[in-house]
């Protein structure tokens, strides 16, 4: 090997780069392991910890040192699947932007357009596309520059009215990228404050979403809560709840005559809130609860700026009743413009039977045709958390100069009037004070209410932070707890370390004193590799670990590749050194090498590209395994064998057992192709049967929906718990046994198509009442829903996938499973030059793509663990494309090699001796992938049996198509002045 000294050079240089970089992580582990210690389960503690040692040096390596927030930036960090916490991807609402920047015009062709984009949005197409499809369709003689529209005030300078409707657009487009901008600004100092201690937000692309990770954070609801919150402050005068009391009299009456009550209870009139809001001189008679409609569903009067109290179960339909318009018509035309707004829930406790009831107070603010508060959020510039005079946790707020001057004039009208000032934030009234002392000067104002110290501390945050410029939706989220990722770190150290050395102990068995070198070479490989995961700050996940203990069967591929090459070259009589030289030259091993590993990169690359979150993790280490082991393979175990040569050892490739395995074969591929054909069809035919009758079970990621993974306390019966559920959610919820036998997956489609924390949080609280029963009294519903060091029942894991997320997901799943045949068929073209290898490959693999889905038709009714068609099933799609292509490219390198050289024979002979010649090192890296992926599929855990399962069919099945399939169809398709050339060339009788 020439330069020989120049390869140990960077070699050296390559292993200190990665143990420094690894270094980082290895102290991160010991400051993390100290801190759990010192915090004893307590995350606040933990999270105080963390705060006191940022700055502080942890790691001295003599000639310089690292502080423990340098140390942690450095170290490889563990995604959600291996570390617990919570992930979300938020959309912001390109239609509130677009909404916001004509100031919620009424132009029927431009709201027309806002909703059939809504409704017609197409995988992977911006709303924003979407939006000027429709408008197109609806715009009539309407135009984008319009008055109406975008050439208004807000957009003055940059929109005027001749522009056309193309030049609008370029400017809506800057526009709604600015708001996304805003937006991951806010969200980012929100998230900065929150206390966690590796937070991660990044923007997606153009698509408008946003992904947040929160490493460790445990809080569900708080979390979500915190990031999706507008935080759209303002502040509303208010009218008084006695001047509304005739109003509900009179819609209380009006809603008898469609709305039918389903209380029926004799009362006192005392009690009766219909006894309280009318005239008591006229009504002393008990009043018949069922007759009332809308007092029915009260539970108190008010007083002050509070109409009333209503349990928050009743919250949606009285409000559906006060937005009717025979309703809305009956409000008192002085008050016409009154705004109805809810308060924050409140807990109630009845003394004697001890239960708790949620109510919701109704609000009577002092509304205007713009429906525009008089002062808003935008003139807060600071805010902290702090108690009120009666020492209750509050938020204190310093207004600038205008605001101060406005509140002092609102306040001041309040006084005089002896009404209130109502203080809402995202539209629910945090408090609604009074004003005793006259106008308030200066600009500083308190919210006070029914909070707790972390209210009102992420309250204080987010106002500081400023307001969205646009409705953020949680799109898809994912929530792990810290024993979940425990368990998934041990299963992939299990199946790392069984996986590395049942190879190691293959290579030795079958190589002797080669497969060492092998061996040494994968050990430097697995340095060099998380060496450069760290120094790429690289996040790693489940199925990352996955890629790697992949890595581990595919690493020695490149030597398989050159020790079969060398034996042979050794039965033909060559000197070790000849024979050496030969195998690692272009036309012995080198060729096969880079053609097989360019088709692996190319659908790695795609996995990559198309991939999002834990799919990327797994990519990311397959691609930087591929460039490793090539290096390590090459140049690492040369170093060794160069050694042998030197000191005129022996070195044979192979053990007295294994000289002779797979030698001397002589089977007729080529006369065998029709019966292949056969079969293949036939699995082809149940395939699509199987497609039409079963089809495949699409998960969440296709189709969007719910899942939770829960942990009973004891086995229970999976029918059961669906029945249960569904009696409760009122739609479809599927149960299955999830590993153990006391863990279920549970998985719903209720509400996915709505946005909103509410929603979430509505299924979590539905989630728990179903299946509290089955769970202790110490089970809360914050110790069920939320995550937490040691947890052992409850919900482990939980995720969600809207609907236009999974829609792009599907989209970007087909596109990466066609591109990936597409790619790599036509880098076959480029590099055989003939199009009947790139043919032969492309249905060889989809005949493989085809088999592994029918499979997974057939059998996901009755498998043991999930076969559903998600993210992790294309993963694994794509690898068996990459595998598949590999084993066929082996192959054809063969064949160009024998029609170029002076191999004697028919063509058909020539196919089968290219076939028959490679069939040991086709054997040999296909056993070294089913090794590992079986090692994987045992320990590798539940969440990636089925990804390992599919990966683990395909490379058997592609082994098959790569000997039968592939080379055959290439065989058939030779046209015939090219197959009497080949004859003429290379038969002779």
């Amino acid at each position: 090997m020439q330069n020989k000294g120049l390869v140990k050079f960077f070699a050296i240089l390559f292993a200190l780069v990665s143990i420094y970089q690894l270094s980082f992580t290895f102290v991160a582990n010991k400051v993390k392991n100290d801190a759990k210690a010192f915090a004893n389960g307590n995350p606040d503690k933990e999270v105080r910890y963390y705060d006191s040692i940022g700055k502080q040096d942890v790691f001295n390596l003599g000639f310089t040192k690292f502080t423990y927030d340098e140390v942690k930036d450095k170290q490889i960090n563990k995604g959600l699947d291996l570390e617990g916490g919570i992930n979300v991807i938020l959309q912001i609402s390109v239609k509130d932007v677009l909404m916001g920047l004509t100031n919620n015009s009424k132009n029927p062709a431009f709201n027309k357009s806002l909703e059939d984009a809504t409704n017609n949005q197409r995988g992977n197409q911006s709303y924003l596309d979407a939006f000027f499809e429709a408008f197109e369709l609806n715009k009539g003689s309407s135009k984008l520059a319009s008055p109406d529209l975008f050439a208004n005030r807000n957009l003055q300078g940059e929109i005027n009215f001749n522009m056309s409707d193309d030049q609008v657009k370029k400017v809506l487009a800057k526009k709604v990228d600015e708001s996304v901008e805003s937006a991951f600004g806010v969200l980012r100092s929100r998230i900065d404050k929150f206390g966690v201690t590796q937070p991660n937000i990044v923007k997606l692309g153009q698509t408008g979403r946003i992904l947040i990770e929160l490493p460790g954070a445990k809080d569900v609801d708080r979390i979500k809560k915190l990031v999706s919150s507008k935080a759209e402050l303002e502040f509303w005068e208010t009218y008084k709840a006695e001047d509304f009391y005739q109003f509900l009299s009179a819609a209380n009456e009006a809603l008898k005559a469609t709305v039918k009550s389903e209380v029926a209870e004799v009362v006192k009139p005392k009690d009766s809130i219909a006894a309280l809001l009318t005239d008591k001189a006229t009504d002393s008679a008990a009043v018949k609860k069922g007759n009332n409609p809308l007092f029915d569903k009260l539970v108190s009067q008010g007083g002050g700026p509070i109409l009333a109290i209503v349990n928050a179960k009743d919250v949606e339909a009285i409000d559906g009743y006060l937005k009717r318009p025979e309703i809305r018509a009956l409000v008192p035309a002085d008050k016409s413009n009154v705004k109805f707004a809810w308060g924050k829930p409140n807990v109630v406790t009845d003394p004697k039977t001890k239960k708790d009831t949620e109510t919701v107070e109704l609000y009577v603010l002092k509304g205007n045709r713009d429906d525009a508060a008089p002062l808003s959020g935008g003139v807060i510039i600071d805010a902290r958390d702090t108690f009120d005079q009666v020492g209750k946790p509050a938020v204190s707020m310093q207004m600038n100069g205008q605001g101060a001057k406005i509140w002092e004039e609102i306040t001041g009208r309040a006084y005089t009037q002896k009404t209130f000032i109502a203080i809402a934030l995202d539209d629910v009234v945090y408090s609604a004070p009074g004003v005793s002392t006259g106008p308030i000067a200066g600009g500083r104002s308190e919210i006070s209410g029914t909070f707790t110290v972390t209210e009102t501390k992420d309250l204080a945050n987010v106002l500081r932070a400023g307001k969205l410029p646009a409705t953020a939706e949680i799109v898809q989220s994912e929530v792990v707890g810290p024993s979940l990722g425990q368990k998934a770190i041990d299963a992939g150290t299990t199946s790392s370390v069984v996986g590395f050395l049942l190879v190691c102990l293959w290579m030795v068995f079958y190589y002797g004193r080669a497969g060492w070198y092998a061996n040494a070479a994968l050990l430097v490989n697995l340095l060099f590799l998380f060496g450069i995961l760290a120094s790429l700050g690289a996040v790693l996940t489940l199925p990352g670990i996955a890629g790697i203990v992949l890595t581990l069967g595919t690493a020695v591929d490149a030597n398989i590749i050159i020790y079969e090459r060398a034996k042979e070259e050794l039965r033909e009589g060559k000197s070790l050194a000849e024979s050496v030289k030969s195998a690692y030259g272009w036309t012995g091993g080198m060729r096969s090498i880079i053609d097989a590993n360019v088709t692996h990169i190319l659908t790695g690359a795609i996995l990559f590209i198309f991939g999002t979150g834990p799919i990327q993790g797994f990519a990311t280490t397959l691609l930087i395994g591929i460039f490793t082991s090539l290096f390590t393979s090459i140049f690492i175990a040369r170093i060794f064998i160069d050694k042998d040569i030197e000191a005129n050892r022996s070195l044979m490739f192979c053990t007295n057992i294994t000289k002779k395995w797979l030698t001397g074969f002589n089977f007729d591929f080529i006369g065998t192709r029709k019966w292949a054909y056969a079969f293949s069809s036939l699995v082809v035919v149940v395939s699509f049967v199987s497609f039409y009758f079963n089809g495949l079970d699409e998960g969440v990621d296709f189709v969007g929906g719910r899942t939770f993974q829960i942990k009973f306390e004891k086995t229970v019966d999976a029918t059961q718990i669906s029945d249960e559920l569904s009696a409760e959610f009122g739609t479809a919820v599927e149960a299955k046994i999830f590993g153990d036998d006391d863990q279920l997956r549970i998985t719903t489609k209720y509400k996915i198509k709505e946005d909103g924390v509410g929603v979430d949080q509505e299924v979590n609280q539905k989630l728990y009442e179903s299946l509290k029963k089955h769970f202790g009294p110490d089970v809360t519903y914050e110790k069920f829903i939320n995550t937490y060091d040691g947890k052992k029942v409850g919900v482990l894991q939980a995720s969600k996938v809207g609907a236009a997320v999974s829609a792009d997901i599907k989209t970007n799943s087909f596109w990466a499973v066609i591109g990936a045949m597409l790619v790599v068929g036509l880098y076959l073209v480029i590099s055989f030059r003939k199009w009947q290898y790139s043919l032969g490959a492309i249905v060889a693999v989809l005949h493989d793509v085809i088999f592994v889905l029918g499979l997974y038709s057939l059998l996901y009714k009755y498998m043991p663990f999930h076969m559903e068609m998600d993210q992790h099933f294309i993963a694994a799609i794509l690898t068996v494309i990459g595998y598949s292509m590999n084993d066929t490219v082996i192959v054809f390198d063969r064949v160009r090699e024998f029609l170029a050289g002076n191999r004697k024979g028919h063509f058909g002979d020539v196919v089968n001796a290219s076939i028959n010649t490679t069939l040991s090192r086709t054997i040999n890296t296909s056993f070294t992938m089913i090794l590992v992926l079986l090692i994987m599929f045992i320990f590798g855990g539940e969440s990636i049996r089925g990804f390992i399962f599919a990966m683990l069919v395909g490379i058997i099945i592609g082994t098959y198509s790569s000997l039968f399939i592939a080379t055959p169809i290439v065989y058939d398709t030779m046209s015939k002045a090219e197959v009497d050339d080949i004859e003429a060339r290379h038969f002779t009788k």
